[in-house]
């Protein structure tokens, strides 16, 4: 390390991507944000505002926004991600040129790719084979982070180097970055966790009482992590800030948009009513598709990612899958204490004597 700042480039306009460039300026890094838009970049320069995502708060004047990618990336030593899934792929291979083997890529994107179900750092690895690839996920309103409220995320790498370049880019005394080395778990967990969002939305407008939400958290994180170790994961890390944490905020905040639609769908709106009435379509949504459809194929029991497509998908109203939901089984609390299927051998052999 020498006492050169750090280099810093963030690819994305929005509103996480605007508020990590601040904080790795206000930690004293160079820091060049690359957007579409030129009015937005404009703005950010002369007003240090982005108007669009983040209109009150007041960015690091050291943030120098640009639309060229050779001008954002040249020389940068962590590069940040903070593209929507959707353009994503179409997003690296514009930077592909200007990029170097030595540079370390951060994904902060929760999504999924429909196309043989990749998350986006598998994406940054297949466009780029870099050695150096990492994923920022965790309980991270944008909002709230503007506000400077104390926040914790999760840098996830296989890398050392990776993970140490985050957290000193990015560690600050109200925005704590602490280090796992399950990157697919961690992205997992941020792109999973929008699915059970809707559902508590459901719940809420159904008026399931505080009990409900509880239980419904709870098996979300059972659920969340039995696909994610299916797929390869460490079910530990579902215990972290990437798995219950961001599902806790998620599931919790009215401001989600995933929330959002699963109120609407509560109330009895079809899913078109409840897109049209938000303005905009929630990740969650599709996510429910595409993790539904694979848990099928690999033979993941998912009862509320069904139950979930059923309604999205389906036309099954929203109470009447609630009602499904609880007459499903009682099964084992914490399958990697107690396997589900030991519990279900035990139903067959008691059924089997007394009943």
């Amino acid at each position: 390390m020498t006492d050169q700042p750090l280099r810093v480039a963030v690819l994305g306009g929005g509103s996480f991507g605007t508020a990590l460039a601040s904080i790795a300026a206000d930690n004293g890094a160079r820091v060049r944000q690359w957007l579409r838009d030129p009015a937005l970049a404009e703005q950010i320069n002369r007003e240090h505002v982005n108007g669009r995502y983040l209109p009150d708060y007041a960015i690091n004047p050291a943030v120098a926004a640009a639309t060229g990618m050779a001008e954002v990336l040249e020389g940068a030593d962590l590069v940040l991600v903070a593209i929507p899934s959707k353009a994503f792929r179409e997003v690296v291979r514009q930077a592909r040129p200007f990029l170097a083997p030595q540079q370390i890529l951060v994904t902060t994107t929760k999504g999924i790719q429909e196309e043989g179900f990749k998350l986006m750092s598998q994406i940054l690895e297949e466009e780029t084979g870099f050695a150096h690839i990492g994923v920022i996920s965790g309980p991270n309103l944008a909002s709230e982070v503007a506000d400077k409220q104390l926040t914790a995320t999760v840098i996830a790498s296989d890398d050392p180097e990776t993970r140490t370049r985050v957290q000193t880019a990015l560690g600050c005394d109200y925005f704590r970055v602490y280090a796992s080395n399950d990157r697919y778990g961690v992205e997992l967990g941020g792109a999973l966790k929008n699915i059970y969002a809707i559902a508590a939305g459901m719940a809420a407008a159904l008026g399931m009482g505080e009990n409900t939400r509880s239980m419904l958290m709870t098996r979300a994180l059972a659920e969340m992590s039995r696909f994610a170790v299916a797929q390869g994961a460490n079910p530990m890390t579902f215990l972290g800030l990437a798995g219950v944490g961001d599902l806790i905020v998620t599931c919790s905040s009215a401001l989600s948009r995933n929330y959002r639609v699963g109120y609407a769908l509560g109330e009895g709106k079809s899913l078109d009513e409840a897109v049209e009435a938000l303005g905009q379509v929630a990740e969650g949504v599709n996510t429910v598709r595409l993790v539904r459809d694979k848990a099928r194929e690999d033979g993941v029991y998912m009862p509320l990612a069904e139950g979930l497509y059923q309604v999205l998908f389906k036309g099954v109203p929203a109470k009447e899958m609630a009602r499904m939901l609880m007459l499903g089984e009682q099964s084992s609390d914490v399958e990697f204490i107690l396997p589900r299927e030991a519990v279900q051998q035990a139903h067959r052999e008691t059924g089997g004597r007394h009943g």
